[in-house]
């Protein structure tokens, strides 16, 4: 891999590239696996200034309610920075920890279903048109899979590090 989660869209975008983005949406494997996390593992930090696996759960929502928002507006040829937020912020002010990992699952699942119609709707020109991430200039079908390159390289770090 050339990039690392510092670069931002283009490792992201790396870890999701090769597939569909109906395949890449539409997937169950991510709800299938967190919802083998009882709520006892899901209050887990595996250092003490380190997320909650809630807190990667809700900030894996937050960050695709976000960029889907910016995907929208992209879509709608509104010029607008696609990338950067404030992840910690966002996460520290939420209730993430104080929720059950259900209404979390349940959550970014719903979420899920809500970018995936969305998508549905888009035509080829629309998935064409272009924005800036960082730096990048980039398609929005490439920002879209960005989004679940952030999805697999968070479930990563929760594989290796949290279960």
């Amino acid at each position: 891999m050339r990039y690392t989660p510092k670069d931002g869209f283009p490792y992201y975008f790396e870890l999701a590239k090769k597939d569909s983005l109906s395949t890449l949406f539409a997937t169950a494997a991510t709800f299938t696996f967190l919802s083998t996390i009882d709520e006892k593992k899901a209050a887990h930090r595996y250092e003490p200034n380190k997320w909650s696996i809630k807190q990667i759960i809700g900030h894996i929502t937050d960050h695709e309610r976000i960029k889907m928002f910016r995907a929208f507006q992209l879509s709608r040829n509104e010029n607008i920075q696609l990338w950067g937020y404030d992840q910690d912020f966002l996460t520290n002010n939420s209730r993430f920890d104080e929720l059950k990992i259900e209404l979390l699952v349940t959550d970014f699942y719903n979420v899920r279903k809500s970018s995936l119609s969305f998508i549905e709707t888009l035509s080829e020109a629309q998935l064409k048109k272009t924005g800036l991430a960082q730096q990048h200039e980039i398609t929005l079908v490439d920002f879209l899979k960005s989004i679940i390159g952030h999805e697999r390289h968070h479930l990563g770090i929760l594989k290796e590090r949290y279960l």
